[in-house]
């Protein structure tokens, strides 16, 4: 699962023609660690249609802040560059992998 690292990677990521899925995290938040299982698998499995990517927000507060980011976790999808959904708090592999789905069916 890719990692942004800084404010190139996540410009080159989003310029991909693949739908994205920003995690927004913390190493210190308990429910970004539960879920962190889940997005790695929903990462592998849908890793060559659906971009999924952890962004740190300690190490990435620009783009926190350029999201919006209030509380963690929280997810971004991004289409074209343009943010198509969003949702906060841990999400069951249900309700991700539906999400994912929706967005590739509009692809």
């Amino acid at each position: 699962m890719k990692s942004i690292k800084n404010i190139e990677d996540f410009k080159s990521i989003i310029a991909s023609n693949k739908p994205v899925l920003l995690d927004f995290y913390a190493d210190w938040c308990g429910p970004c660690q539960m879920m962190l299982p889940t997005v790695e698998k929903l990462a592998e499995k849908y890793k060559d249609s659906f971009e999924i990517v952890k962004v740190n927000v300690d190490n990435n507060q620009d783009i926190a802040q350029h999201f919006g980011v209030r509380s963690i976790p929280a997810l971004f999808f991004i289409q074209d560059g343009k943010v198509t959904d969003q949702m906060t708090g841990v999400q069951t592999e249900t309700v991700l992998e539906n999400k994912i789905q929706s967005h590739l069916v509009e692809a």
